[in-house]
């Protein structure tokens, strides 16, 4: 024998089941993790006292202006991320949701992710190094070059650590006595690579006075989709072309090309 239900009772008994799902997602733990924007460095001036970039066997010259690397924050790969904190972070700009598999390897301890990202930094700097030294067609023999960055972890330095070789031994300005930013992987051979959550990171370099950004050209859009008034984007696919547009924009001669 059947019971016919009203319209109010068959929509309440089918809202059940998602409430029940929906009320379990609001406690239960998500695959995501929390990004803002984080510190920035001049690569050409000292982190906690000490240089980032010494150089021994070769002469430098005396830099100006700034070269800043920028990051992001995130939480711990530990940590406990909630369907409310999702929602959150999802309508602020100053903050993005990522899944937490493109922010940390998957299936490693926090322990082992920090290793990682320590071994994935001194991998980029001995990049950044041969690349810088290859562009300026130097012997890498002959000099040392020691870089040193308290408390930043993987390789999206890269690029911004060769052209601070490249300024302290080149004998050209790269600054032009301006604030650079930027972001990016780089190889021994030069070619400049995506990192992920550059949004965050020109609202990071806006925020430590930047006006100008340096950008893996293949994220030009994202770089653009939250992009703080006054600061210029210059889309990079090599460090030549890299080390050539900022050339152009100190000199004021030359194209300096656009996302």
């Amino acid at each position: 024998m059947f019971t016919r239900l009203t319209r109010p009772r068959a929509v309440a008994v089918c809202a059940l089941p998602v409430v029940a799902l929906l009320a379990t997602a609001a406690f239960a733990p998500l695959p995501f993790s929390l990004t803002q924007p984080g510190l920035t460095a001049d690569v050409l001036g000292e982190n906690r006292g000490d240089p980032v970039i010494t150089v021994s066997g070769a002469p430098t010259r005396d830099t100006r202006g700034e070269l800043r690397m920028t990051t992001i924050e995130a939480t711990s790969p530990d940590a406990d991320v909630r369907l409310g904190d999702v929602i959150d972070s999802w309508f602020r700009t100053d903050k993005a949701v990522m899944p937490r598999d493109s922010v940390y390897p998957s299936g490693r301890s926090p322990r082992e992710i920090e290793q990682y990202n320590t071994e994935q930094m001194k991998e980029s700097q001995d990049d950044a190094t041969q690349a810088a030294l290859n562009h300026l067609d130097l012997n890498g023999q002959n000099i040392k070059v020691t870089l040193k960055l308290a408390d930043v972890g993987g390789p999206s330095a890269g690029l911004l650590f060769s052209l601070g070789i490249i300024d302290k031994l080149g004998d050209g300005d790269l600054t032009g006595g301006r604030v650079i930013a930027g972001t990016g992987t780089i190889d021994p051979a030069g070619k400049v690579g995506a990192v992920g959550g550059v949004s965050l990171k020109t609202q990071a370099a806006k925020r430590d006075g930047a006006t100008v950004f340096l950008v893996p050209k293949e994220e030009c859009g994202d770089a653009k989709a939250e992009l703080p008034k006054g600061l210029r984007l210059v889309p990079v696919t090599t460090l030549k072309g890299a080390v050539s547009a900022l050339e152009a924009l100190e000199s004021g001669k030359g194209s300096v090309p656009s996302c």
